[in-house]
């Protein structure tokens, strides 16, 4: 059984790793990135799983998903993620993704989560997609819409339009102009005193 696992952080990449290497018949190669992921995916290997992480660089949302589920000999790619929503999963799994993993999962889990998925079965943990939303009714939030909430978390977080853009599947027009809104609504005049009105009132 061979696996690819596509990362972009080194030390959970290695990690995964340690615990395949420790199961019996398991081959397990890496790749940093989306472009050295396909790379492997066209070169001489045929891989029983590719495990893509949905955060790393060349990916643009589920794009990337699509792009390796194209390419020739693979027939079983899934998603992984340490902050893609239940919304996310689903789309991935509609597409085609053979699962979809949480970073969160314990490391026994996640292992039997990929190997469960290399023997050609649909993995997505039920707890996971079936748990509700967190409900946040802050003041802060009231006059809010719900893609302003979560551009506004992004900010809180230091994130880039870029990287917000990424990890809700929109394109980075859009987000820019969620940011704009978001000016208005906070009486801010940038990004930091935005994150910081949110982190000092405790909205995350």
């Amino acid at each position: 059984m061979r696996i690819l696992i596509a990362d972009d952080h080194d030390l959970l990449r290695d990690a995964l790793v340690a615990f395949m290497d420790q199961e019996d018949n398991i081959e397990t190669h890496t790749a940093a990135d989306l472009t050295e992921a396909v790379a492997l995916i066209d070169g001489d290997w045929t891989y029983d799983l590719v495990l893509l992480d949905y955060n790393m660089p060349g990916m643009n949302g589920l794009e990337g998903l699509k792009v390796a589920a194209d390419r020739s000999g693979v027939h079983r790619v899934a998603l992984m993620s340490g902050e893609a929503s239940r919304d996310i999963a689903e789309k991935a799994l509609e597409m085609g993704a053979t699962g979809f993993v949480p970073k969160t999962l314990p490391a026994k889990s996640l292992v039997n989560a990929i190997k469960f998925m290399a023997m050609g079965e649909q993995y997505a943990p039920l707890d996971f997609m079936t748990a509700e939303p967190e409900a946040n009714d802050h003041p802060l939030l009231e006059n809010l819409t719900d893609r302003e909430t979560q551009v506004l978390k992004g900010l809180t977080e230091g994130k880039s339009n870029k990287e917000i853009a990424r990890d809700l599947d929109l394109s980075e027009p859009t987000v820019k102009l969620h940011v704009k809104t978001l000016y208005k609504k906070l009486g801010v005049a940038n990004r930091t005193q935005a994150a910081l009105i949110a982190r000092d009132q405790g909205v995350f």
